[in-house]
């Protein structure tokens, strides 16, 4: 799945995209400070992935 985080200017989108991503993507208190985009990596634990594995018996699992 892809999302972004979309807004107006200086309301936290850098400080809520570092937060759930991990990342130390430039935030700072004027508009307009973070300009291209950035790309980061969340991990979503799902239990059905386990069960799926346990049924079909995959080589590899990779969440």
């Amino acid at each position: 799945m892809k999302a972004g985080i979309v807004g107006l200017p200086n309301v936290g989108k850098s400080t809520l995209f570092n937060c759930l991503s991990n990342a130390k993507a430039q935030s700072a208190n004027f508009p307009f400070c973070t300009i291209e985009p950035n790309i980061g990596v969340v991990n979503v634990p799902d239990p059905r992935l386990e069960k799926l594995a346990d049924m079909v018996e995959p080589d590899r699992v990779q969440p």
